[in-house]
């Protein structure tokens, strides 16, 4: 079973109990880290974000369709009073829950129902190569970013290649494209940048550790990125058992990809724990 899936089942059979992301990952075998990273990954959401929309949702439902005493859904849903429960509801559906027995209002609500793996996103993607780096650094420019929002990315390499020839110090012939800072919401740092042996006013720099890691290869239009990266996180890495360390991954890319064109190969480099 893809491990998507597994975590949906857990968090579906545990929608009316307490769940941990610790006792989450425990049950799947897989690390908190690696775990956070596939779900936000597949769905946009960190999984308290989804947990919360799924007991919402179930609990608007109920109201909606049954007479059942409001304390006693939002009891269900994981709430420890009525006062809880209805900021919550107002605060994701913007009515109180009462309103839903008053007015036809549930089917204008956004129910979040439970996520399935999205198929077509699964690509062919060889195995990777397993290879130990040493440290080095990353200088180049940077924005926050999130997994259901990288729409900056490409204009943030844009700039990055207009002020490239600032950079002291430039180990030649590559680019790096550094996921960083990552939160359970799903937000990150993205910098895109050029080895370099010292520091550039007015960049950012980050200093990636001696790591070992899994290398991956995209080839093709730099647009389909996000089937391959779907499928190294979601089937690929579970599949062949490795899991990715609390450091930071990368994009590599050298003489085998086309800035202009998007095409050609690429790399992924996701450190693993070994």
């Amino acid at each position: 079973m893809p491990l998507l899936d597994k975590l949906v089942w857990q968090i579906e059979m545990s929608l009316h109990s307490e769940l941990s992301l610790s006792s989450l990952s425990e049950r799947c075998a897989v690390n908190i880290n690696h775990m956070c990273r596939v779900f936000q990954f597949a769905t946009g959401m960190s999984i308290k974000s989804y947990v919360r929309a799924r007991r919402l949702s179930n609990a608007a439902h109920a109201i909606a369709s049954s007479d059942a005493n409001i304390l006693s859904i939002a009891l269900d849903a994981g709430y420890s009073s009525h006062e809880a429960f209805t900021r919550a509801f107002v605060g994701y559906f913007g009515i109180v829950p009462s309103g839903l027995r008053t007015k036809d209002l549930a089917p204008n609500l956004t129910l979040i129902e439970p996520f399935e793996m999205k198929k077509e996103m699964i690509v062919p993607v060889s195995p990777p190569q397993k290879r130990e780096r040493a440290a080095f650094r990353v200088v180049g420019l940077g924005t926050d970013c999130s997994f259901a929002k990288t729409g900056a990315i490409p204009a943030l390499w844009q700039s990055f290649f207009a002020r490239e020839s600032d950079v002291i110090g430039v180990v030649p012939g590559i680019a790096y494209g550094v996921c960083c800072m990552g939160d359970e919401a799903g937000n990150f740092r993205y910098i895109a940048g050029v080895e370099a042996s010292a520091s550039t006013s007015g960049m950012e720099q980050i200093d990636l550790p001696s790591h070992h890691y899994a290398v991956f290869t995209h080839s093709g239009h730099i647009s389909d990125l996000p089937k391959t990266v779907y499928t190294i996180w979601n089937k690929v890495m579970p599949d062949l058992g490795l899991q990715a360390a609390q450091a930071p991954d990368f994009e590599l890319y050298d003489h085998r990809f086309n800035g202009q064109t998007g095409r050609g190969e690429m790399e992924i480099w996701i450190p693993i724990v070994s």
